[in-house]
């Protein structure tokens, strides 16, 4: 585990979240936005989403048809539409626009989920989660970081097994193995430092 986490550091030495944000409301949008959906082309999106709409109340006056046509290229775009809207209203009427820092509050808001609140709570707040997306359980479950067969029992194990400390920037690490080398379909083995490690490799190579 220390090895890896070890090699992962110096892999990714400038791991941080690819979804561009200035606050936390906008990092909260962006995230309900990924869902489904590329962090490029969220990216995109929001490049005129946010000027359009750059607080919880301005997004809470928006129309459907107005936030709708901003995010038409996002998958699910339409029960997006609809989530961020309710979401912005709720923000406003319960928290005076702000974006709530618990688990529970941010899971309470329409088209947040576990990773959603994780990913908020981590990188917009810097309080210790571990936010398992598809690239974070594929690639700790090959690592055999985690031997899991959900994201729920993704994230408590790897809580288990690595320091909190490091917890929000293992969370990116993965993410970016995930991307660079340890892909979905064709993983890069024979190229990844992290090989003589990973339990994937050495049942398969």
């Amino acid at each position: 585990m220390q090895e890896v986490l070890s090699l992962l550091q110096s892999m990714y030495p400038k791991a941080i979240t690819a979804l561009n944000h200035k606050n936390p409301f906008e990092l909260l949008v962006a995230t309900i936005l990924s869902a489904q959906c590329t962090d490029e082309r969220v990216n995109i999106i929001t490049e005129d989403l946010f000027p359009a709409f750059p607080t919880a109340h301005h997004l809470a006056v928006g129309s459907y048809d107005e936030v709708a046509n901003l995010i038409k290229s996002a998958g699910l775009w339409q029960t997006k539409a609809r989530n961020l809207i309710k979401t912005a209203k709720i923000l406003v009427e319960k928290y005076d626009g702000e974006v709530p820092r618990t688990r529970e509050e941010l899971e309470a808001l329409p088209g947040v989920g576990r990773k959603t609140a994780n990913v908020v709570m981590a990188n917009a707040f810097h309080i210790p989660t571990i936010a398992v997306d598809t690239h974070v359980f594929r690639v700790a479950n090959r690592i055999g970081l985690a031997r899991a067969s959900n994201p729920y029992q993704t994230e408590i194990q790897l809580m288990e097994a690595i320091p909190q400390e490091l917890w929000i920037e293992a969370h990116h690490w993965l993410i970016l193995h995930g991307r660079a080398l340890c892909k979905a379909r064709k993983p890069l083995c024979h190229e990844c430092p992290i090989s003589p490690h990973c339990t994937f490799y050495q049942e398969n190579f």
